[in-house]
């Protein structure tokens, strides 16, 4: 729980930050990549991890990426430009990865099924904590200590999570003998990173179908071709194909793709949008998010106790979807008038869609997969999850982009709408503040209507899951009675 304090205390304390960080950098156009390169990083290693764990045991893999982790949280406090910032992300991510996935394969070792749904549940906590003070925390640091010091704040959590998982997490050593399919992690590194690129080329190429851009997309087609051509012939593939014959495996793949291009793809630009439309500081848009993290507590409790009772988990994905479908289309009908409490009503709803369906997919491929799998399967739907994330993140930021180009309008005091900080902002007149949220309200209108089309997709990839319940608790064995013999017995 610590550890995931951490790994999603980092997303939520920079993405209030972000906008001053751009605002110092400028390259507006790399908005995006600082969240993108950090989630990029983490779903090419996410399976590795899982493997890594099934073969050599959890505990080590953990700690290797934690500490990954905060060497890279020092680096990222310590670039001098954006694209530096953007590396350092990267490497931030190579150790996130593992701790998102080893998180929840520890999960599935120390608890039966239906123990599990009620235990991850309490992982909402460090959600909520995070997520309560992660964004006022990243807005009070940017003003008052400078944005550099919302990385470098992992470093004594870091250091407190290795030295309790290092003393208290017991070591369970797997019986498998280990083989590394190293061919395989590359070529799906180099699939995941092919597809992110290209879905970020209108900015890296200037089109999605510049030659260019066309051939990134190329060479990750082939590279999954290949992917799949080796993992049918090794021994200890890093996703077992075998997994795909079960149809809950696949579409809950689905599913989670397009949950975490809506549940984490959109979190940075909440705070964007809050902060350029609203006129809101950093600090106090970092508030609008305790309605956001506080119904991902709600919801994400409420569904692991029920999957828990009941053992059904597909509803909890439709009702999820459904909610964030129709959340997501009302966002999008926001406009400059709209009362401040509506907007935080919004985000309360929003986060309950997204907890109502965040336990479900682990819950459903561990249920499906043999048990010696499990690690990389659910390296595998947190893949999908952070990829799903990344892939949407380059698409709103190219949205966001494009509109803000195609701005034709004059601002007085604005040379540059992209490069404005939520500071320089609250320093305009109020006529050209308004100005500017009337060109951000046009631009996030399509983003929203993006984010409702994707979970539309996850919905329908719902309503086809079969309704499986999981196993029923095993009872403990009841003590044995020594039978009872008389003094006087031969």
């Amino acid at each position: 729980m610590a550890a995931l304090f951490m790994a999603t205390l980092d997303n939520q304390i920079v993405s209030t930050a972000l906008p001053t960080i751009v605002g110092e950098f400028g390259q507006m156009e790399r908005f995006g990549w600082v969240t993108s390169a950090f989630l990029l990083a983490t779903s090419a290693v996410m399976p590795i991890y899982g493997k890594l764990g099934d073969l050599f045991g959890r505990k080590y893999v953990m700690l290797f990426a934690i500490i990954l982790f905060t060497v890279g949280s020092v680096v990222c406090g310590f670039a001098w430009s954006m694209d530096s910032l953007v590396a350092a992300r990267i490497l931030q991510g190579l150790g996130g990865g593992g701790i998102m996935v080893s998180i929840f394969s520890i999960n599935a070792d120390l608890f039966e099924p239906r123990e599990r749904a009620k235990y991850q549940s309490y992982s909402s906590l460090m959600i909520m904590a995070s997520g309560s003070i992660g964004p006022v925390l990243g807005g009070t640091m940017s003003d008052l200590f400078g944005w550099r010091s919302i990385f470098l704040i992992n470093v004594p959590i870091g250091v407190i999570v290795v030295s309790g998982i290092a003393l208290l997490l017991p070591y369970r050593r797997p019986q498998r003998r280990p083989k590394i399919d190293y061919a395989g992690a590359v070529l799906l590194a180099a699939t995941i990173a092919s597809l992110v690129a290209w879905a970020d080329s209108r900015q890296i190429f200037g089109s999605m179908v510049a030659p260019a851009a066309l051939g990134v997309l190329a060479f990750g087609i082939v590279c999954a071709g290949l992917w799949t051509f080796v993992e049918s012939r090794v021994p200890e593939p890093i996703i077992p194909l075998k997994l795909f014959r079960d149809s809950t495996f696949s579409l809950y793949l689905i599913v989670t793709l397009c949950s975490g291009a809506i549940a984490i793809g959109m979190v940075n630009y909440y705070a964007l949008f809050l902060q350029t439309t609203t006129g809101l500081s950093p600090s106090t848009a970092g508030l609008f998010f305790i309605g956001l993290t506080g119904g991902i507590v709600i919801g994400s409790m409420s569904a692991g106790r029920l999957i828990s009772i009941t053992g059904r988990y597909k509803p909890f994905s439709i009702i999820g979807l459904t909610m964030n479908v129709s959340c997501l289309f009302a966002i999008s009908q926001i406009g400059p008038h709209t009362p401040l409490y509506v907007i935080a009503g919004l985000l309360l709803l929003q986060g309950m869609a997204i907890g109502f369906g965040q336990q479900a997919p682990i819950i459903g491929v561990q249920n499906s997969a043999p048990r010696s799998d499990i690690g990389a399967a659910t390296g595998a739907v947190t893949l999908m999850r952070m990829g799903g994330a990344s892939i949407a993140i380059s698409v709103y930021g190219a949205i966001i982009g494009m509109s803000l180009k195609g701005v034709t309008v004059e601002i007085p005091g604005v040379p540059d709408i992209a490069a404005l900080t939520p500071k320089l902002m609250a320093e305009l007149p109020e006529s050209s503040r308004m100005a500017i949220a009337t060109v951000y309200y046009g631009a996030f209108t399509p983003l929203f209507l993006t984010a409702t089309a994707i979970a539309a997709i996850g919905l329908i990839a719902a309503l086809c899951l079969k309704p499986k319940r999981l196993p029923p608790a095993r009872l403990p064995a009841a003590p044995v009675t020594p039978p009872v013999v008389e003094k006087n017995a031969a």
